[in-house]
């Protein structure tokens, strides 16, 4: 089944959408957040917890899966969603942002970066055409153009160099892609100037792609350029596409996302505060190792019904998480994830009943006074 995405409704008070994603694997559900799978895994869960706790769709990184085992070897054995045993939608990034994040590891070049892997040194040439081909051959419903994630802080000569390199790529992504039912979204780079953020959009979207996301935005930079971009650019991208904001994912930052018109998000948090006992609820963010939680026999939060909340107790939750046992970050990982997952639901009802704005001044007061 070809890609297509369907915008459902327009809210009346902000620029937020409804919208569904039809895929080869599936449909989601917009605004969606994608848990992180990056080496065909969502750390700590089994793909059956990952659906359960209503995960429409999730992300794979193409740098780590490319590295190990290799795309050749999961397309011969069927697939990534065959490989990993999730039957329902994929994303993957261009492995641009890992390539980014090597630093001294790798040299740009026009036709793409040389890197070394940071598993063995051994060197490697990613190419736009190379990144296509990995996507196709892990089988994701929807791939990423390759692009130069542009630093934060740059000058305007190497934001403008960074974003012309973003534009070639893509042209070459797109030119490379094969006529198959897999999607391909392009990514609009330009640093934190205006301008060419705008001239950024225009060029990208002239390309035609399947969808479109902001990158660069989670490199760094303050929060309000952050916000400053998503709130300019976002309203002036094509409407009958899907908008995606790349690696943004604290709750707040999504709900002015969403606000924006952004459609989709990703990000480690959930999952890696997960492991590390920070645990999200409706009236407080826990750092469950504390000692006020070794006799606190209440569930996480009264108000989740995610397995963990339903089952276990604060001060079990600390025990396990004190005596270093896997069951803390499963079960941790659980909740955090169900958190995420009940915020976009509660985002979507919000927009089909016509209050997101109240939702959203309530959500952010609240998380103010936390």
């Amino acid at each position: 089944m070809p890609f297509q995405f369907d915008l459902k409704k327009q809210d009346t008070d902000t620029s937020a959408r409804l919208g569904e994603m039809i895929t080869p694997h599936g449909l989601v559900h917009t605004p969606a957040f994608m848990p992180v799978g990056t080496q065909g895994t969502v750390k700590s869960m089994l793909p059956e917890e990952i659906k359960k706790c209503g995960a429409e769709i999730i992300l794979g990184n193409t740098y780590h899966l490319y590295l190990r085992p290799g795309h050749e070897t999961i397309k011969k054995l069927g697939g990534l969603h065959r490989f990993m045993n999730w039957q329902d939608p994929i994303l993957t990034d261009s492995g641009g942002f890992q390539v980014y994040s090597l630093g001294a590891l790798r040299k740009i070049m026009p036709d793409g970066v040389m890197f070394r892997s940071h598993i063995d040194g051994a060197k490697h040439f990613l190419t736009p055409q190379k990144a296509i081909e990995i996507q196709e051959a892990l089988g994701a419903d929807i791939m990423m153009c390759l692009d130069e994630c542009t630093p934060y802080p740059a000058t305007l000569s190497q934001a403008e160099e960074s974003l012309n390199l973003t534009v070639k790529w893509a042209q070459l992504c797109k030119k490379a892609k094969k006529d198959n039912d897999q999607a391909l979204f392009g990514i609009i780079q330009g640093g934190s100037y205006p301008d060419l953020r705008r001239q950024a959009m225009e060029q990208i979207t002239s390309i035609c792609f399947d969808g479109y996301a902001l990158g660069g935005v989670s490199v760094g930079e303050p929060k309000e350029i952050m916000y400053k971009i998503t709130d300019s650019i976002t309203p002036l991208l094509p409407p009958d596409k899907p908008r995606y904001l790349m690696g943004v994912g604290k709750p707040e930052d999504i709900v002015f996302g969403i606000s924006c018109g952004i459609d989709m998000f990703d990000c480690v948090i959930p999952t890696r505060c997960a492991r590390h006992g920070l645990l999200f609820t409706n009236t407080e963010n826990i750092v469950i190792k504390n000692a006020r939680w070794r006799e606190d026999n209440n569930p996480l939060d009264e108000m989740c019904d995610c397995y963990t909340c339903k089952n276990y107790s604060r001060a079990y939750l600390r025990h396990l998480y004190v005596a270093g046992e896997i069951l803390a970050m499963i079960l941790n990982t659980i909740h955090n994830v169900r958190y995420y997952m009940r915020l976009m639901e509660q985002i979507r009802t919000a927009l089909k009943d016509g209050c997101f704005l109240k939702f959203k001044k309530d959500f952010l007061n609240k998380k103010m006074n936390l």
